[in-house]
C-alpha cells in the first residue's frame, strides 16, 4: 500500500462517509459520555450510562439524545477526513522503496494526523459539548432550588449565560433554545476566533497520543487478516480490528478527554468549579474527586470509539471514496 500512489479527494471522501455514518449510529452514548464527566462528586443526576440515557429520554424527549448532532455531523466530515488522509499521507512519504514501516514511523504518522486533526476537532467539540451538557445543567438548577428535573412532559432548555471572560462564574436564571450557530457567533463577537479554540492544548494532549496508539495498533491488527501484504484484509476482520483499535485507544486517553471535556463547558452549575488550564483542571479533579474521576465515561467513549473506527475503516479499506470518483469521471466522459 504504501509504494501506491494515493488519492486524497478518495480519502476525504471515505472519511467523511465513515464519519457520518459512524457519528449517527452512536451520538446518544457520546452525549452521555459528555455528561458523566461533566458531573461532579456529591452532585450526581446521573448514576451510570443506562440512567442517563433513560433519563434523557424522558426528561427531553428522543431527539435530546441527539442534542449537538447537527453541528457534530457538519464538521465530521472534514475532521474524519483530515485524520484518515493526513494518516496515509504521513505513512506514504515515511514509506521507502516499498517497505513495511516501522513501529517508530507508524507512531509518527499517527501523531501528525492527531495533531492535523485538533484544526477541526477543537471548534466541533467545543460547540458540541455545550449543546450536549445543557440537559444536565437545567437539570442541575432544577435541582439547586428544590424542583423535580423529571416532571411529566417537561423538555429542558438550553441554559444561556454572557459569553463574557465572566462566563464561568455560575449559572444565570435564563433559558432559552440556543444553536451551535448562534453559540459560536457570540463567542466571536466576545473573543474573537481563539473563543472558539478554547482547549487546544487539551485536545492535543489528548488526540496525538489516541493517534499514536490506534494507528499503529489497527494496522498491525489488520495485517493478521491478509493472507499476503497486497491482500485485503476481510471485511469482518477490518471492522473487528477497528474496534479494538479504537476502544483500547479511547480508554488509554481518557484522563485527558475528561480534562478536555471540563475545561471545553463554558457554563457551569452551581457550586461547579472553574480551571485554569490542564495543569489546574488535573490538580482539582485529583483533589476533590480522586484519581477515579479520571476514568469517568470511559465505558461509554469506548463504546463511541469502537464502532466509529470500525465503520470508518471499513469504509475506508472499501474504496468507497475510489469508486464515486471512478463513476464521476466516467459520467464526465460519457
Amino acid at each position: 500500500m504504501a509504494e501506491k500512489q494515493i488519492s486524497m479527494p478518495a480519502k476525504f471522501i471515505n472519511g467523511g462517509i465513515a464519519g457520518i455514518i459512524g457519528v449517527t449510529c452512536v451520538f446518544p452514548i457520546d452525549l452521555t459520555k459528555t455528561r458523566l464527566q461533566n458531573q461532579r462528586n456529591g452532585q450526581q443526576i446521573y448514576k451510570n450510562m443506562w440512567d442517563c440515557l433513560r433519563k434523557t429520554v424522558r426528561s427531553e424527549g428522543y431527539f435530546g439524545m441527539y442534542r449537538g448532532a447537527a453541528v457534530n455531523l457538519t464538521l465530521v466530515t472534514p475532521e474524519k477526513a483530515i485524520k484518515l488522509a493526513a494518516n496515509d499521507f504521513f505513512r506514504h512519504h515515511l514509506a521507502k522503496d516499498g517497505k513495511s514501516l516501522t513501529l517508530f514511523k507508524e507512531m509518527l504518522a499517527g501523531c501528525g494526523a492527531g495533531t492535523c486533526q485538533v484544526i477541526i476537532t477543537t471548534p466541533m467539540e467545543m460547540l458540541k459539548i455545550q449543546l450536549q451538557d445543557a440537559g444536565r445543567l437545567a437539570c442541575h438548577q432544577k435541582a439547586v432550588v428544590g424542583i423535580p428535573c423529571l416532571q411529566p412532559g417537561s423538555k429542558h432548555l438550553n441554559v444561556v449565560h454572557a459569553l463574557t471572560r465572566a462566563y464561568n462564574v455560575g449559572p444565570t436564571s435564563v433559558t432559552q433554545k440556543i444553536s451551535a450557530t448562534q453559540i459560536a457567533s457570540q463567542l466571536l463577537r466576545s473573543e474573537g476566533v481563539r473563543g472558539l479554540y478554547k482547549g487546544l492544548g487539551a485536545t492535543l494532549l489528548r488526540d496525538v497520543p489516541f493517534s499514536i496508539i490506534y494507528f499503529p495498533l489497527f494496522s498491525n491488527l489488520n495485517k493478521l487478516g491478509k493472507s499476503s501484504p497486497d491482500d485485503r484484509a476481510p471485511f469482518l476482520h477490518s471492522f473487528v480490528a477497528g474496534c479494538i483499535a479504537g476502544s483500547t485507544a479511547a480508554v488509554s486517553v481518557n484522563p485527558c478527554d475528561v480534562i478536555k471535556t471540563r475545561l471545553q463547558s463554558l457554563n457551569k452549575g452551581a457550586n461547579e468549579e472553574t480551571y485554569n488550564g490542564i495543569i489546574d483542571c488535573a490538580r482539582k479533579i485529583w483533589i476533590k474527586e480522586g484519581p477515579s474521576a479520571f476514568l469517568k465515561g470511559s465505558g461509554c467513549r469506548a463504546l463511541v470509539i469502537a464502532p466509529l473506527f470500525g465503520i470508518a475503516q471499513v469504509v475506508y479499506f472499501l474504496g468507497v471514496g475510489e469508486t464515486v470518483l471512478e463513476f464521476a469521471q466516467f459520467s464526465l466522459t460519457a
